[in-house]
């Protein structure tokens, strides 16, 4: 508290401790919470609820982690030139202000500290590290997460060429963090103002590389299609681009198109949640619209949505492996087009459809398979085109290397439009996919819980005891990554392969209190294949039933395609 420059927290914690002394129990189980363990910092930095505390997103843990980001810079940097860092951010509470935080300790430092001119999306950020050949970067964001989040992530430039973190990085930079922190008075550290605001050119940039994606072609005159930014950052650097491409503007929900951190029409800003894209299925249907798409608050993920008079509401989202595998297809086919083969790659990460190796394999590409996550996608050699089912998709690694929602938006309109020409939807481009590569679907069963002990539980019973069958169909594998796999570095995930040669695959969340088990199936039709994931899900469910019976009672079991 005494180190604590942020009036509100201070407060706070002032209230937390005099409660406690007072013999209050819910004051003392909440410092408890706050203090019984410190946030930790790892491939996917920072990321947690605001709040006092050591266990909670605040200037105290934020100066410590940019002190020790900066002294990790400067170690690796040993007798070169003082490291360049650049910092974004984006419209969640006190995302300005950590990065002003941030580019004051990195200044302080004797760091080259350059600050994005305005609050903009994740791969802006991640942009302007290749473009100015910084040495790492910092995206203040927490960026799908409840609105009481934040977070804190983490670029390196040179040879990882603008990827996120992975080990032994992140544990060399927390080592550094707990050195900071153990001293104990952030006050000391020195900081300065002396720091650089990015120019404008630097996003217009940024826009000109991503027009270059899909500049619209002949059927994209006309298209009536929504948007939502999530109450995100996306819109204003999105319309630029569809406006320089070509692209009609398309309708907009107001409600949720301006930035705003206390997200009042969302309880969770993120389109995957049930209800988020609410507001844009309503201006869809009173617009006759044709398509949707939506952003994360960050705007580095993409969804999209199709009518169908055969679910309620009339309009469905398409998977993240739908989207996923169209662009994939679009990207082989492009690449193929230039001449690309040989070394050149397309890449996802494990819990993601194996549809995209048939992509790969039909046009003479490499295929690679990741660890989850976009810090190991964007490393596969060669990568053309990599995604993630949870609607993440690079598209353009020459420019980007991180999942990026905008470019993928422009993509997907690409796509569209290209097929509107042709008199073809998006219906009759997953038929075309299937009958070329084969019918994947996927599903996810997920199990958000209070209390993660829960989670390594369940992994632990699973792990004690595989499964022999799941939805009656044997298991005739099992892979344990905890130890690699693979060629995997370790990781707690457990695969398991079925005798029909369906994919069940379970893993802790990496940014969520949740345990999610994958699904995938292929058919010889997208009946079959709709059939055979309707039952491997009733069976992943019974499996997580089984295996949670012994945990406490803090979860709720949810679901979704």
């Amino acid at each position: 508290m005494a180190q604590d420059p942020d009036g509100e927290t201070r407060a706070e914690l002032r209230a937390l401790i005099d409660g406690s002394e007072r013999g209050d129990a819910e004051a003392s189980d909440a410092l408890a919470d706050r203090f019984a363990a410190r946030l930790a910092f790892g491939t996917a930095g920072l990321r947690g609820e605001l709040g006092a505390g050591s266990n909670r997103m605040n200037r105290v843990l934020v100066a410590q982690a940019a002190a020790g980001l900066a002294a990790y810079l400067r170690e690796r940097a040993g007798d070169a030139a003082a490291p360049t860092v650049i910092v974004g951010y984006d419209g969640r509470r006190n995302s300005r202000v950590f990065a002003i935080d941030s580019a004051e300790l990195f200044a302080g430092a004797g760091l080259r500290t350059i600050v994005l001119p305005r609050l903009l999306p994740t791969p802006v950020l991640a942009y302007a590290v290749r473009a100015l050949g910084a040495d790492a970067g910092v995206m203040v964001t927490a960026s799908h997460n409840p609105p009481n989040d934040n977070g804190y992530k983490v670029y390196l430039g040179g040879a990882d060429e603008g990827s996120q973190i992975v080990a032994p990085a992140d544990a060399a930079i927390a080592a550094h963090i707990d050195r900071v922190a153990a001293g104990g008075d952030i006050a000391v550290l020195p900081r300065s103002v002396a720091y650089q605001t990015a120019p404008e050119t630097l996003v217009a940039d940024y826009v000109a590389a991503t027009v270059e994606v899909a500049p619209a072609p002949g059927g994209a005159a006309d298209l009536n299609w929504v948007y939502t930014a999530m109450h995100g950052v996306g819109w204003e650097t999105l319309s630029r681009i569809v406006d320089a491409a070509g692209y009609p503007a398309p309708h907009l929900v107001a409600a949720q198109i301006e930035p705003d951190g206390v997200f009042p029409t969302v309880a969770f800003p993120n389109p995957e949640e049930p209800g988020a894209m609410d507001l844009a299925f309503e201006l869809a249907r009173s617009v006759g619209a044709e398509l949707v798409i939506a952003n994360d608050p960050d705007a580095d993920r993409l969804a999209v949505a199709i009518p169908d008079a055969g679910v309620d509401g009339g309009w469905r989202r398409l998977t993240g492996n739908q989207i996923g595998l169209l662009l994939g297809w679009q990207a082989a086919r492009h690449a193929s087009e230039l001449g690309a083969t040989g070394d050149a790659s397309l890449a996802c990460s494990l819990v993601s459809s194996p549809g995209l190796q048939a992509v790969a394999d039909h046009y003479g590409l490499a295929f690679h398979t990741t660890l989850t996550g976009f810090k190991w996608i964007s490393r596969a050699p060669g990568i053309v085109y990599g995604f993630e089912e949870a609607l993440g998709y690079l598209v353009n690694p020459g420019t980007v290397r991180d999942k990026d929602g905008i470019s993928a938006a422009v993509a997907m309109l690409g796509l569209v439009s290209e097929a509107r020409g042709r008199g073809a939807g998006i219906p009759e481009l997953l038929e075309e996919f299937g009958a070329t590569f084969g019918f994947f679907d996927s599903d996810q069963v997920s199990l958000r819980v209070d209390d993660v002990s829960v989670i390594a539980r369940i992994m632990a019973a699973l792990r004690a005891q595989h499964p022999e069958r799941i939805a009656d169909v044997e298991v005739v594998s099992v892979d344990d990554l905890i130890e690699g796999a693979d060629g995997f570095p370790p990781a707690d995930v457990l695969r398991f392969r079925l005798a029909d040669g369906s994919r069940v695959i379970v893993r802790p969340s990496g940014t969520e209190p949740k345990l999610k088990v994958y699904l995938d199936v292929r058919g010889e039709s997208a009946g079959e294949a709709a059939a055979r994931i309707s039952a491997l899900s009733a069976g992943a469910r019974e499996l997580l039933d089984a295996s949670s019976a012994a945990a406490p009672d803090t979860s709720n079991d949810e679901s979704g395609s």
